[in-house]
């Protein structure tokens, strides 16, 4: 989103504990979140829902990072990036991607989510990085993936939903290219806290304009499932994948660092059909296949 091989299976040899343990995280935990999502959203309003989750999660996190580890507060320039990195990652980024989720099964937008490393190397391109044949060829697969996806009856459905996941996977895109480019955060979980903790208060502002606090008493007090969801969210998809996330985009190539991608939909759409009970036709699933092979191509083209 080091150098990565161009055969991932041989990635276990070559990569240091600390990433792989990442990649695991981002790989298997992260295609779990998008269903956690769905079900959060029952209780929790879609801007204010990833609010409180980044929020809490950031907060704990530098408050941690702070007492027991004695880490230095981010200094102005680095809460700066922090705001920008989070705007975009966290508060265009998850915000439209739960927004998307009231009107598109959850398996569904995380196939179209897939398309991000596509759109991450071709965000290279203004750093002068250029893609090379094999993954020119994965882009054009992986766009055509997508533009086949966005035919089906799950997309067709809502409009709506289809430009707010569009949207979302553009700023997830440049919020993640700049973060490693031009736009450093502190050191450490410090840096990925002060990210949290920006990105959930424009998410929250996100929220007053959208009008979600006027409608908090219709849906309290929470159901059981949501709060679950909700903490599931803030624990394993905050605290420990997309920490694991920031890690692997500090410290490794934006190719390596995205991989999740080619993973996360599989887990998603087979946890939407199963125990959310989502539609997915037999054309979505192939459009769903085209994108991954895209998103391989991609990966395995960057050496």
């Amino acid at each position: 989103m080091s150098s990565v091989s161009s055969s991932i299976p041989t990635a276990p040899a070559r990569l240091s504990p600390l990433l792989l343990a990442c990649l695991a995280a981002t790989w298997l935990i992260w295609g779990s979140t998008y269903l956690a999502i769905k079900f959060a959203l029952v209780s929790f309003p879609p801007f204010i829902g990833m609010g409180t989750r980044f929020l809490v999660a950031g907060g704990a996190l530098a408050v941690w990072m702070r007492v027991a580890r004695g880490s230095a507060w981010p200094d102005i320039r680095q809460w700066h990036n922090a705001l920008v990195v989070g705007a975009l990652m966290l508060g265009g980024g998850m915000g439209g991607t739960a927004f998307s989720e009231q009107s598109v099964g959850s398996g569904l937008v995380v196939a179209f989510i897939a398309v991000v490393p596509v759109m991450m190397t071709l965000g290279n391109t203004f750093w002068r990085i250029y893609p090379s044949r094999l993954e020119s060829l994965g882009i054009t697969i992986g766009l055509a993936g997508v533009l086949w996806l966005t035919r089906g009856a799950g997309f067709q459905a809502s409009t709506t939903g289809l430009i707010a996941v569009a949207l979302a996977c553009l700023s997830w895109t440049v919020g993640s290219l700049l973060s490693q480019r031009t736009l450093p955060l502190a050191s450490g979980a410090m840096g990925f806290a002060s990210e949290m903790i920006c990105g959930g208060v424009v998410l929250m502002l996100f929220g007053a304009v959208h009008g979600e606090y006027a409608n908090l008493t219709s849906v309290w007090p929470p159901e059981s499932t949501a709060v679950l969801a909700w903490a599931y969210l803030v624990v394993f998809g905050s605290l420990i994948a997309f920490n694991a996330y920031m890690v692997l985009l500090a410290r490794a190539s934006s190719a390596l660092a995205s991989s999740y991608a080619f993973v996360n939909p599989v887990i998603a759409l087979a946890l939407g059909v199963t125990l959310g009970g989502e539609a997915v036709s037999a054309s979505e699933w192939a459009a769903s296949g085209v994108v991954l092979v895209g998103v391989v191509l991609v990966l395995r083209g960057r050496s």
